[in-house]
């Protein structure tokens, strides 16, 4: 089986546990580049979900149930100490990052989410505008490759002022001062 229909096993196996307990959630990262048209090799699939560590804890057992196994023998300490679970997909042996949002900016990105639709499945991603965010953020070379590649897939539909202001707020909210000028020299070349 190729890595596209695994990947797809994956996506469709988590949109079920998901859907059914009411919970909304996205795909981010470097799979989101890759659903946004820029070719991305990755190893792995990053997920925002909505709740508390507690709920999340909640859902383990459907997890298990769709083909999902925690990655550490302390998976449920992880997720209590910094909101993530490391999951692996036992058909696809795929690494799955999941993460609980937090209130506030990860609030707006759960509110602005986009179906892509994969194999008949309508999968959530980030929003393109909010992926750059995230993406200038990271700020790592191959973040700002991500974000370079996503804004010329995604030209002329893309709200840009919506990354900026967002942009605005992380600098104020982490005393910064150079997100936005980033997005800047992206959006010049």
């Amino acid at each position: 089986m190729s890595a596209a229909p695994l990947l797809l096993d994956a996506l469709v196996a988590l949109t079920r546990v998901f859907s059914a307990a009411g919970v909304r959630w996205y795909v981010f990262g470097a799979q989101a580049v890759v659903l946004y048209g820029q070719p991305r090799l990755t190893a792995d699939l990053d997920v925002t979900v909505e709740g508390t560590p507690e709920s999340v804890l909640r859902l383990l057992p459907a997890l298990r149930q769709h083909g999902f196994e925690p990655r550490l023998e302390d998976a449920e300490g992880l997720l209590r100490r910094a909101r993530v679970l490391l999951l692996i997909h036992r058909a696809s042996g795929l690494p799955v990052d999941l993460v609980v949002a937090g209130p506030g900016l990860e609030d707006e990105f759960l509110a602005q989410r986009r179906l892509v639709e994969l194999g008949g499945v309508a999968v959530p991603v980030i929003s393109p505008e909010d992926l750059i965010v995230t993406k200038i953020l990271a700020g790592r070379p191959k973040d700002l490759d991500d974000a370079r590649g996503v804004l010329r897939e995604q030209d002329g539909r893309l709200d840009i002022e919506r990354s900026r202001r967002f942009l605005r707020l992380l600098e104020q909210a982490l005393d910064r001062s150079d997100l936005v000028g980033v997005l800047d020299q992206l959006l010049e070349r």
